[in-house]
């Protein structure tokens, strides 16, 4: 019992030969986000200001100018790290950071749902009450467009803006920042084997 408990955990064990994927695949899911959400920021520079200071429709936060620069300039350098594996441990803290922002100032107001689903746990009233709305826009649709073009590349869905995109992304950057952007494809990892590694 003890023997085949035992082969089994060493073919397991094997399986850390390729560790490196992991961290280099939550790597490779989070460059595209930062960097499509740092550039928009950017392309886009005076409205994002606007909308980091404004009270009545945007953030109102306090100095949106330095705040709107700080956070599109994280992100881009963020997917930038992310990307090359460089500097990863450093640059998960304000990525996080952004994160945590994001989900208190934008997203947190929502509840957890970034799509609407009054089956899923977590739903609240105004996720319910987007599924009333979601069924009365299917009805529109279907009896003024060409439904059957209109979902085929995807089914109709009420965005509920929630927290839970946010929360996934800090999560993931919170491994990040505890492994490491992983052996052999990062430059973190021929940085360290060269400079840090070798004279221990």
């Amino acid at each position: 019992m003890f023997g085949i408990a035992q082969v089994l955990k060493n073919i397991l064990d094997e399986t850390r030969r390729v560790d490196f994927l992991a961290p280099l695949l939550l790597r490779l899911y989070l460059v595209p986000v930062f960097w499509m959400a740092g550039t928009k920021k950017w392309e886009n520079f005076d409205s994002t200001v606007e909308w980091f200071g404004n009270s009545d429709w945007g953030l109102g936060l306090p100095f949106p100018l330095v705040l709107a620069f700080l956070a599109t300039w994280t992100e881009i350098l963020g997917a930038i790290a992310l990307l090359l594996g460089v500097g990863l441990r450093w640059m998960a803290v304000p990525l996080m950071g952004t994160m945590l922002v994001a989900a208190v100032t934008v997203h947190g107001e929502f509840g957890w749902q970034a799509i609407a689903d009054p089956g899923a746990p977590f739903a609240t009233e105004r996720v319910m009450a987007a599924a009333d709305k979601l069924a009365y826009v299917k009805e529109v649709v279907s009896d003024n467009a060409d439904y059957d073009y209109l979902t085929s590349s995807g089914s109709l869905v009420m965005l509920n803006n929630g927290i839970e995109f946010a929360a996934t992304y800090f999560i993931m950057l919170f491994s990040l920042f505890f492994t490491g952007a992983g052996r052999i494809v990062s430059v973190d990892y021929w940085l360290d084997k060269k400079f840090l590694t070798s004279k221990q």
